[in-house]
């Protein structure tokens, strides 16, 4: 694909993944249901020890190293459903060549409440923000990491639904899978994708039991070894 095969005009480094979090920009959206994407991108930034930027790409950016590798961190200042022209330009800027190095976080309607996938490729869901991703870079295959926000129940009342701020119980159930989602940038960076699939859809009581249950047949085999 030509914007692709292009991209790296930028000098410098190319940047090994593009993480973007979608969102509407302003103060009266911070916190929102639809901007949980954006957060997603803010605490990873602070977690590595970046600071978001204005930058011309029309977007708050900023890069960071993790594991040896360079992710750039971006939440486009467009409002949603334009967030395909400032990721376009930020493509370009940090030398994406294959858009399996772009990962767009945001929020899903049809997840529950706090449960978050990463999946490559398919359709846009009716995500406004993601249609105009796809539009714009005219290609499907990216990585999505898809936040649960739950559904009104009503889809006269989801245009509002996603403009509020989450309630207190929703955002305890959220922060969780917040934390774990935050932990695959390794993962992805270094190119782990399916051991980052598998990671985050695993819960952590049943990591916790895969855990306890090498650990003990470790035990075992020591067990059995014979003494000097």
């Amino acid at each position: 694909m030509k914007l692709f095969t292009h991209a790296a005009e930028r000098t410098g480094t190319p940047a090994d993944l593009l993480v973007v979090g979608l969102g509407n920009p302003g103060t009266e959206y911070a916190g929102t249901r639809h901007n949980v994407g954006a957060a997603v991108v803010a605490l990873l930034a602070e977690r590595h020890g970046g600071r978001l930027k204005s930058g011309k790409e029309r977007a708050l950016s900023t890069e960071v190293r993790v594991g040896g590798k360079l992710i750039a961190l971006a939440f486009p200042q467009t409002y949603m459903n334009l967030s395909g022209a400032s990721v376009r330009l930020l493509v370009k800027r940090h030398g994406i060549d294959d858009p399996v190095k772009l990962v767009v976080v945001y929020d899903e309607l049809d997840l529950p409440l706090g449960r978050v996938k990463l999946k490559m490729g398919g359709g846009a869901g009716g995500h406004n923000g993601l249609t105009d991703i796809i539009e714009k870079l005219g290609t499907k295959e990216f990585w999505r990491l898809r936040v649960g926000i739950g559904h009104p129940g009503d889809k006269d009342r989801v245009p509002d639904y996603v403009l509020e701020k989450a309630r207190r119980e929703e955002q305890e159930a959220i922060d969780p899978p917040f934390e774990r989602s935050l932990d695959l940038l390794p993962r992805l960076a270094t190119g782990r994708l399916q051991d980052a699939i598998a990671w985050l859809h695993t819960s952590p009581e049943d990591e916790a039991k895969r855990k306890a249950a090498l650990e003990a047949r470790a035990l075992q085999k020591e067990a059995k070894e014979p003494k000097e």
